[in-house]
């Protein structure tokens, strides 16, 4: 099968390459999907890079462990596994796993659902990743319910998009935060307003939010502590920061400093669980939510597709057929 593989660390344009690997096999409890779709994600971009430098012995000291990048898929089922019976070949599903930057990947029956009807395979495969961070966030971090004042900072990326939907749907008062290309869009997917960070500073507005997720990274803890309410909950994650240590750094600061203040600061890694998939789904199907996709790269263009992810100014999911 054809797959986009890395031997080295380093610019997505300069180790990436198409080749030829042999199908991944399956596991009694896995399936075989047929990639029709992967999105591209931050990590894809900081991982073929090598960076930071801190959590290198997680995926390779000198050279990549694994050298095939991607998690987030959608395709179709082309096998299962002996104790598989949730799902069965020639159903279309979206999920996770590794090495999704190829045609065919394998993986846990359980990282899989169906596929809404409603959305094509490019906008499914949009769906795991962001979706997941957006959902546990609103829900399980801030807690959001009908009357919240939520503001997104960083609103027209990949998570961005899935955030201002998802607290939408939990009956929040949204306001979106982005650069001016970017204010249209936002505002079309439901933000009730939206900020040009060119042009107005949210943590000078005076106005203060229940929940702030800051994606950008543009702002201090202490800069968007100005701008919650006095109980009120940031979640300072964000995928920048230096080689050496990223974002790990403002996580820590964040944890430290959280026990001494009346806010809740709240940096947290999103857990995948199909139960959350399936939530999202029922949001897809239902309307409230539907994935926004910035380009769609053919499988050869994956280097591109994952510079362009490490940009970090896609409007939406960049995502890679197949």
């Amino acid at each position: 099968m054809r797959a986009v593989v890395h031997d080295e660390f380093g610019p997505p344009q300069e180790v990436l390459e198409l080749r030829d690997i042999s199908k991944p096999s399956i596991k009694d409890d896995e399936v075989l999907i047929r990639v029709r779709a992967a999105a591209a994600n931050w990590a894809d971009w900081s991982n073929t890079m090598g960076q930071p430098y801190v959590v290198r012995p997680l995926y390779g000291l000198r050279r990549p462990r694994s050298g095939v990048r991607g998690t987030d898929v959608a395709g179709t089922v082309e096998a299962v596994g002996e104790r598989v019976d949730q799902l069965q070949a020639g159903d279309d599903v979206l999920g996770w796993g590794t090495g999704a930057f190829a045609e065919y990947v394998a993986g846990k029956a359980g990282n899989f659902v169906p596929k809404p009807t409603s959305i094509s395979f490019e906008q499914a495969a949009a769906v795991p990743m962001a979706g997941l961070v957006a959902l546990q966030a609103v829900r399980d971090i801030g807690k959001v319910q009908t009357g919240h004042k939520v503001l997104i900072n960083g609103a027209s990326g990949g998570i961005g998009t899935m955030t201002v939907q998802i607290a939408k749907a939990f009956g929040a008062e949204v306001t979106g935060v982005c650069s001016t290309p970017n204010v249209d869009m936002v505002g079309s997917i439901g933000a009730d307003h939206v900020i040009d960070y060119t042009v107005e500073d949210y943590t000078e507005s005076g106005l203060r939010y229940d929940l702030i997720l800051d994606i950008a990274d543009n702002h201090s803890l202490a800069a968007n502590r100005r701008a919650l309410t006095p109980n009120g909950t940031l979640i300072p994650n964000s995928g920048e920061g230096g080689r050496w240590f990223g974002s790990i750094g403002r996580i820590i600061k964040a944890r430290i400093v959280s026990p001494f203040v009346s806010h809740k600061l709240r940096p947290f890694l999103s857990m995948p669980k199909r139960e959350d998939l399936l939530a999202l789904t029922e949001l897809i199907d239902a309307g409230e939510v539907t994935p926004v996709i910035d380009t769609a790269y053919e499988l050869g263009e994956t280097p591109q597709a994952v510079g362009h992810v490490g940009t970090r100014h896609a409007q939406g999911k960049v995502v890679i057929t197949i």
